[in-house]
């Protein structure tokens, strides 16, 4: 290693990991758009359909809020893109896997806005208002669990003090 820089158990140049961590970011992000851009596709059709109409303010409400959440969720998630394509060639890899990771990062909170926001507009419509609470409260931290917590848990807990 010349620069220095290596991590406990890699040999790798500031360039290589950012490489690597480039492509393991671009394989979690397509991970995640592709969620969001079927989601964010299948809201866009709701406000065409002939029941639309017939909804409570309410509901029209959340839906145009879901339909913002998943706007801003497939910008930030389709953002690490644009941002590689328009810094490509630059020598700036490492900043640019920070900056695209801040995206991502913000693409998985807008994405969790989204997805219990589409769901309270669903359960609201097809159940009683007190328990679409409920299940989304349930589902909601459900998501947080899998999504913040265990990784969170686990990084604290096998990331060694070396």
């Amino acid at each position: 290693m010349t620069d220095g820089t290596e991590q406990a158990g890699r040999d790798e140049s500031a360039e290589e990991r950012a490489d690597r961590q480039w492509q393991e970011l671009v394989q979690e992000i397509r991970v995640a758009q592709t969620g969001v851009q079927i989601l964010f596709g299948f809201l866009l059709t709701v406000a065409f359909a002939p029941v639309f109409a017939g909804l409570a303010q309410t509901e029209k409400t959340i839906y145009v809020v879901t339909v913002v959440l998943g706007s801003l969720a497939t910008g930030a998630l389709i953002g690490p893109v644009a941002f590689h394509r328009i810094v490509s060639g630059r020598r700036i890899k490492p900043e640019a896997v920070a900056w695209a990771a801040r995206l991502t990062f913000t693409g998985l909170l807008l994405l969790l806005a989204t997805c219990t926001s589409a769901l309270l507009l669903v359960l609201r419509v097809a159940t009683d208002n007190a328990l679409a609470t409920w299940l989304v409260g349930g589902v909601f931290a459900w998501y947080v669990l899998c999504w913040f917590v265990l990784p969170l848990w686990a990084r604290v807990r096998y990331t060694a003090k070396r």
